[in-house]
C-alpha cells in the first residue's frame, strides 16, 4: 500500500530555514503529483506547493512563493520542501500527499494518500 512519511520539522526562529522530506513508497509515482499542505491550529488545511514527479513542474501558493521551494529525487522516491525566511505564521503541521488529478492539484480533496504530518514551529 502507499505510504508517505514526512520528516524534518522542528522549532526554528523567524528568518530561519528548514527542509522537510516526504519519503514515498507503494506505487510508481511517475504519473502523479506530490503536494505539501499545512494546517495550523483551528484552521483548515491549506495548499503550500506541488510538483509533478515526471516533469518536475512546480506550483506554489502565493503566501510562500519565493521563500519555499519544492523538489524531488526520483531515485529515492522522496519529495522535499525547502523553506527559507520562515515566519511565525508558517507555524503548522505540514503534510505531504499524492494526487492523480489535473495539474495543479491545489485542493486537499484531489489527494488520495497523506502522510502523518510533521510539526513546524517558528518563534518570533
Amino acid at each position: 500500500q502507499v505510504q508517505l512519511v514526512e520528516s524534518g520539522g522542528g522549532l526554528v526562529q523567524a528568518g530561519g530555514s528548514l527542509r522537510l522530506s516526504c519519503a514515498a513508497s507503494g506505487r510508481t509515482f511517475s504519473g502523479y503529483s506530490m503536494g505539501w499542505f499545512r494546517q495550523a491550529p483551528g484552521k483548515e488545511r491549506e495548499f503550500v506547493a506541488t510538483i509533478r514527479w515526471s516533469s518536475g513542474n512546480e506550483y506554489y501558493a502565493n503566501s510562500v512563493k519565493g521563500r519555499f521551494f519544492i523538489s524531488r529525487d526520483n531515485a529515492k522516491n522522496t519529495v522535499y520542501l525547502q523553506m527559507f525566511s520562515l515566519k511565525p505564521e508558517d507555524t503548522a503541521v505540514y503534510y505531504c500527499g499524492t494526487s492523480d488529478r489535473s495539474w495543479p492539484a491545489v485542493d486537499e480533496y484531489e489527494y488520495d494518500y497523506w502522510g502523518q504530518g510533521t510539526q513546524v514551529t517558528v518563534s518570533s
